[in-house]
């Protein structure tokens, strides 16, 4: 009997949309999405992608209409499911903040205590105050919530940011940061103790995407002489992996490093005796 497809649900508009879809096709879910499709199937998988709103993820996947999905943590926290986090992903990074009018006194997070506090995110604000011992009013808003103090609507605000530069342009000053959110791949949390193994085949193709973004791949020529100075600059995963070139005494090296770390480790390579070096992306990563 034909098992049922594995349904991985995904956000269909909005901050996460984009980041998701090309990590999908990063790790080799190939589909073919039309305007109006709601789910389509994975190409040479029993695996199906089902578009939805990105608030609606956690409860889908919580009633298992979908064994898998992609959220943020903000919404995660906000939507009170117990679901396992199954792999962070790397993107949509933001803090759900808590802000006053700059020109409050409201410096601390006692200074909340019986205001009015405008968000979409009311449980968790409600939950975060009330573990502060802090009683707060929440006034929920689903757009727009920098504007409710110059509306009167509230005192003060939590709402998600980036850069904080919404806050400061409509007046506003973080005073405590509520949560970190980034997008996270969710499941329930008997999702990998079961007989399927598709769900954990999907967490690995993800998690070496996520990896493979956060390494580069190094390969350049050297004196062997020179090797256990450059094994000193870039280890790799166990050691890198040397050839012997054509010309005596040389050799060539590969290795992975931190993206980060690139741009700090060509010059002390490069003064070693590293030459012809390429610094290449990397598909994907399995540690």
């Amino acid at each position: 009997m034909t098992p049922e497809p594995l349904r991985i649900a995904v956000p269909n508009k909005g901050r996460l949309e984009g980041p998701t879809a090309a990590l999908l096709r990063q790790a080799g879910l190939v589909y073919e999405k039309t305007e109006r499709a709601l789910a389509v199937p994975v190409q040479g998988m029993d695996v199906e992608v089902l578009f939805v709103r990105t608030e609606d993820v956690c409860e889908l996947v919580a009633d298992g209409v979908a064994a898998l999905g992609v959220t943020g943590l903000d919404l995660l926290s906000e939507s009170g499911a117990q679901l396992a986090v199954l792999a962070h992903l790397g993107y949509g990074r933001c803090r759900l903040v808590a802000a006053a009018p700059s020109a409050s006194v409201i410096t601390a997070i006692a200074d909340f205590d019986r205001l009015r506090v405008a968000t979409s995110h009311p449980t968790t604000t409600e939950r975060f105050f009330a573990d502060k011992g802090v009683s707060v009013t929440t006034v929920p808003l689903r757009g727009s919530v920098e504007v409710a103090p110059k509306l009167d609507v509230a005192d003060a605000v939590v709402d998600l940011v980036s850069s904080g530069s919404t806050l400061l342009v409509n007046g506003l000053r973080p005073v405590t940061t509520l949560l970190e959110s980034e997008a996270v791949l969710v499941g329930t949390n008997g999702v990998l103790h079961g007989k399927d193994d598709r769900p954990g085949q999907v967490i690995t193709m993800f998690s070496s995407v996520v990896a493979a973004r956060r390494t580069r791949y190094l390969l350049m020529n050297a004196p062997a002489s020179v090797l256990p100075r450059i094994e000193e600059i870039i280890p790799g995963f166990d050691s890198p992996s040397i050839v012997p070139l054509a010309t005596e005494g040389m050799v060539a090296v590969h290795s992975v490093v931190d993206a980060d770390d690139v741009w700090s480790v060509l010059p002390r390579l490069k003064a070693a005796g590293a030459s012809g070096v390429l610094v290449l992306p990397i598909e994907q990563l399995i540690p």
